[in-house]
């Protein structure tokens, strides 16, 4: 398959200290065939130097495709991906978070499945493959894997990592699905209804993962996991 163009969302609060360093690597990446990159920020009314951080990046950096966009006020990473996927322009599009816990350098490993010809949308899975994987929380690894089963047995996929970050997918097909979450929902919201479309072909590939501490400024806690549950019953029984 021939793709001129990627999208890639990064949905950013409070990533003043981290975006510029996340931006370089994109910068750096070559994606395969030439593939050019749209950078899509979507800035969740941060209340640190965010938004400075970003208009210095980009007054310094024109040689990027860089479409910065913000909220008026804090809406949640789910609705900063609304917006972003809305405005992608790209065949396809990949999301990005804005800290480092996920290395651009691997885009190309997302996208082969899709340049061979076989896949619709790519999962990047932390729990496949030899790349590096941080030592982190135990309990988070359990409730990962937990919600991934738990999503699974409601679409019929097997998954072996529904809450990663890394997904790509063809633009205009998830353009056309429907999204609520507005916050940590989004990701089993968006699992199960791409599960429901007809002869969607979803494919993982196995990614690195560089996980932060809370200290280091990770964000999801204990309540993002109750809300999951949550969004796989709801979505899963009881609607579309």
């Amino acid at each position: 398959m021939n793709i001129d163009k990627l999208s890639i969302i990064i949905p950013a609060y409070n990533e003043g200290k981290t975006i510029h360093l996340i931006l370089n690597k994109i910068k750096a990446v070559q994606l395969v065939n030439g593939i050019n990159k749209e950078v899509i920020i979507v800035n969740d009314c941060s209340t640190d130097e965010t938004e400075q951080a970003i208009e210095d990046y980009i007054s310094v950096n024109l040689e990027m495709d860089i479409l910065y966009l913000k909220h008026a006020q804090n809406m949640g990473k789910g609705a900063a991906l609304h917006t972003g996927i809305m405005n992608a322009s790209g065949e396809y599009l990949l999301i990005q978070d804005a800290d480092l816990e996920y290395d651009p350098e691997e885009y190309n490993d997302l996208l082969a499945p899709v340049i061979k010809g076989f896949a619709d949308v790519v999962f990047g899975s932390r729990f496949m493959g030899g790349n590096p994987h941080r030592i982190l929380f135990f309990w988070h690894s359990i409730g990962n894997k937990f919600l991934t089963t738990l999503s699974n047995m409601f679409t019929n996929l097997n998954l072996t990592d529904m809450e990663t970050c890394y997904k790509l997918f063809n633009t205009k097909l998830i353009q056309s699905v429907s999204l609520e979450e507005t916050r940590f929902g989004f990701e089993p919201e968006v699992t199960a209804k791409i599960a429901r479309i007809k002869d969607i072909r979803i494919y993982e590939v196995g990614i690195s993962y560089y996980g932060r501490t809370y200290k280091e400024g990770k964000k999801i806690s204990w309540r993002d996991g109750f809300r999951a549950i949550y969004c796989i019953l709801k979505y899963g029984l009881f609607g579309k």
